[in-house]
């Protein structure tokens, strides 16, 4: 039964839907020639000047060249409160988010603040019990453990009531966030958070697991002060970067150079063999290897493990993997966490059938969004059927699910020109009894409604999506750094690519051009595998999850990578779109 499914946005895949549109990256040009000259090869320097880079020093990687902790407003103040803490033997209990950055930012932060001797021990909110945050049933249940001092990661900046629960209790709180707060702060003793009012850090894209990781910066530096390290080393913190990578990469917060660096180190220790058993195992349980990590492994393969746990179940057996010393304990962990995530995969693949079959009788151009309802869906997954429906129709997506029988929560996905918090906002303005709750920013949220005002809610919500998206808004864009030459196809080129770090606002470069299709047949029962020629060369390629057969010539925007088979080493191209020429 799906029902009240369909708004007048519906969405399917019929010749209604717009084409997409392939742009090409814009750049200065006297940049890229500039960055040329200092020694970096044209084609990376064009591509470097298309994510705005201006100098070949905002590229460097070395943990030197972060940005320091006396720039965050209330680190200093926190490590105070916390140096306090530990000398005096109170008891520390971090409050951890469900999700894959709230996971690593509490291992970091029970990893970090043991490492100083402080006495800490953490809880995570199952997800379907109580919600997101610190709120007040989180703060009456962490009080059975008697903890004198909370710590928040991942969450608190909005906890206005829970906070004033844990004063009424007696406990301390310490937030460390980065969502953006709402109109009133808590009353916290301490907040960390790049985002709050009159911090002044310069990078506002920090994860939650980067936050905690300032904090531990600035603690060790108060410790110092103090001489707690008096005759020996202070505690390197480097050895908690591969965590911190996991988590910024996960969160897919905008990689700009200050968390570049981050995840660049959590990486180089990860390659070499230096992870926690932890990452080790998830890596190794994927039958990924270390050695060749890049984002995409943190993004879409470890990242996925780790969250099917808080989606599912508890998050708590994701965290203890990450905490685990010993490489046998933390492989049966990861084995469940495996088993966990292709469960996940089986549920997220039910309800996206279940949805396009009820959008096949719907056009999609009567409505610029989709609100979609099943009573049977999954609410940890709702957010990741909102990404693929996001994704395949280009429109902004909430996808609901019962969370009782008289309220349903939804996960929204958006798309750029759709600030969906606004969205929210601009909806619980004008519609004061619709929604129940909502948070979240620009490209994701969460809100709540009772059952009985769906309907509403969804014309609402479709109401101002029409009034915020513009017809070009709606047209999915294809971005490129443009063609190749014909050198420019090559394995150097492609190592040299893998070098940097990609991810969020600072996208993996693709490429587009022109093709005559050789051959083409389906691998797999679901792939694509290709010649195509161009540059009078042949190239060998591959289109994934498209199996539908291809013209003559395509124009095709592809991706550079290496494809080792059989011990032989050879250059593929990813073909991510490609349209009749």
């Amino acid at each position: 039964m799906l029902p009240s499914l369909l708004n007048s946005a519906g969405i399917e895949t019929s010749p209604a839907l717009t084409m997409p549109r392939i742009a090409t990256r814009n750049y200065s040009a006297d940049t890229a020639r500039s960055l040329a000259g200092s020694g970096i090869p044209p084609l990376l320097a064009r591509v470097y000047a298309a994510r705005g880079i201006a100098v070949a020093d905002e590229l460097a990687g070395g943990l030197a060249r972060l940005l320091p902790f006396e720039r965050m407003k209330g680190a200093r103040a926190m490590a105070v409160r916390l140096a306090e803490a530990i000398a005096a033997g109170k008891k520390l209990l971090v409050v951890a988010d469900y999700d894959a950055d709230g996971a690593t930012a509490c291992a970091v932060a029970v990893r970090g603040l043991r490492m100083f001797g402080a006495r800490v021990e953490f809880i995570v909110p199952n997800r379907f019990e109580y919600g997101y945050g610190l709120t007040p049933e989180i703060v009456r249940l962490a009080a059975g453990a008697e903890p004198d001092l909370i710590v928040t990661v991942d969450n608190g900046i909005a906890s206005v009531d829970g906070v004033a629960e844990a004063n009424r209790l007696g406990i301390e709180v310490l937030v460390t966030d980065h969502h953006l707060p709402g109109d009133a702060l808590p009353q916290a003793a301490c907040i960390v958070n790049p985002n709050q009012p009159g911090c002044d850090f310069p990078s506002k894209h920090l994860a939650g697991v980067g936050v905690m990781f300032y904090v531990l910066l600035a603690l060790r530096a108060e410790l110092r002060e103090r001489g707690a390290f008096a005759g020996r080393e202070a505690p390197n913190l480097a050895v908690l970067l591969d965590l911190v990578a996991l988590g910024t990469v996960a969160d897919v917060v905008r990689l700009d150079q200050n968390n570049r660096i981050l995840v660049q180190q959590g990486l180089a220790r990860i390659r070499a063999g230096r992870a926690c058993a932890g990452v080790a195992a998830l890596l190794q349980i994927a039958r990924k290897q270390a050695a060749q990590a890049s984002t995409y492994e943190l993004g879409f393969v470890v990242g996925p493990r780790l969250n099917a746990a808080g989606r599912l179940e508890d998050m708590s057996l994701g965290i203890r993997c990450l905490l685990s010393d010993d490489p046998e304990e933390a492989a049966t962990l990861a084995q469940q966490l495996d088993e966990l995530n292709r469960a996940r995969r089986d549920i997220e693949a039910d309800m996206q059938e279940s949805a396009l079959a009820a959008l096949e009788r719907v056009d999609p151009s009567e409505g610029s969004s989709l609100v979609i309802y099943n009573e049977d869906w999954h609410q940890g997954v709702i957010g990741i059927l909102a990404s693929r429906l996001k994704d395949r129709f280009h429109r902004p997506v909430i996808a609901f699910a019962q969370a009782n029988e008289a309220e349903l929560k939804g996960s929204g996905r958006s798309i750029p020109g759709l600030h969906l918090r606004d969205a929210l906002d601009l909806v619980a303005k004008r519609h004061p009894h619709l929604i129940q709750k909502f948070g979240g920013h620009a490209m994701a949220a969460g809100v709540s409604v009772r059952a009985e005002h769906f309907e509403a809610f969804r014309a609402a919500f479709e109401a101002v999506a029409q009034e915020l998206l513009s017809p070009a808004d709606l047209t999915k864009v294809i971005e490129t750094d443009g063609e190749l030459a014909a050198a420019e196809f090559s394995l150097d080129m492609v190592r040299a690519l893998e070098q940097q770090v990609w991810g969020q606002g600072f996208p993996q470069p693709s490429f587009e051009g022109e093709f005559t299709v050789q051959a083409q047949r389906v691998v797999g029962e679901k792939h694509l595998k290709l010649k195509l020629a161009a540059h009078r060369t042949q190239f060998e390629a591959i289109r994934f999850f498209n199996a539908d057969e291809l013209p003559e010539r395509i124009r095709a925007v592809f991706k550079l990578a290496i494809n080792e088979y059989q011990g032989n080493t050879s250059l593929q191209l990813i073909i991510e779109h490609c349209e009749p020429v």
